[in-house]
């Protein structure tokens, strides 16, 4: 089960963060912003193995109590996904729960009221954000 969510732009800054409340939101952070570089190298080092068309790239790196996920959009908006070591997620879930995120954000850029690069705050996004971190929207 996702403990965080979070969508950063093409320069790394956060658009949106959400994180569990049982969890520590300031650690939460930390890891999200430490996962960049790995990120930022994965996207370097990209080589004929690597796909440089697959979106997604998936496990950044192991920690003790978290595994930490990434994706890249084709116009470099990252999203990070965080899973607790306790409840992880299923063969292939990591990749629907990638895929239902990007499809949220597509459907936020496409509203003609929003301005790319805001932070977000649209509530089908939230919503689809929400019912990911409780599990209830991979299936």
């Amino acid at each position: 089960m996702a403990v965080c969510i979070a969508v950063l732009t093409k320069d790394n800054s956060p658009l949106y963060i959400a994180s569990d409340p049982a969890e520590d939101g300031l650690k939460m952070h930390f890891l999200v912003h430490t996962s960049i570089d790995v990120i930022e190298e994965k996207l370097n080092s990209a080589t004929a193995a690597n796909d440089p068309r697959d979106l997604y790239l998936g496990q950044l790196y192991p920690n003790e109590d978290y595994r930490i996920y990434g994706y890249v959009t084709n116009t470099k908006i990252k999203i990070v996904v965080i899973e607790s070591i306790t409840n992880p997620f299923k063969d292939g879930d990591a990749r629907q729960v990638f895929s239902k995120v990007h499809s949220g954000y597509i459907s936020l850029v496409c509203n003609p009221f929003y301005s790319p690069g805001d932070t977000i705050t649209s509530q089908p996004f939230l919503n689809t954000v929400t019912s990911l971190m409780r599990g209830k929207a991979i299936a």
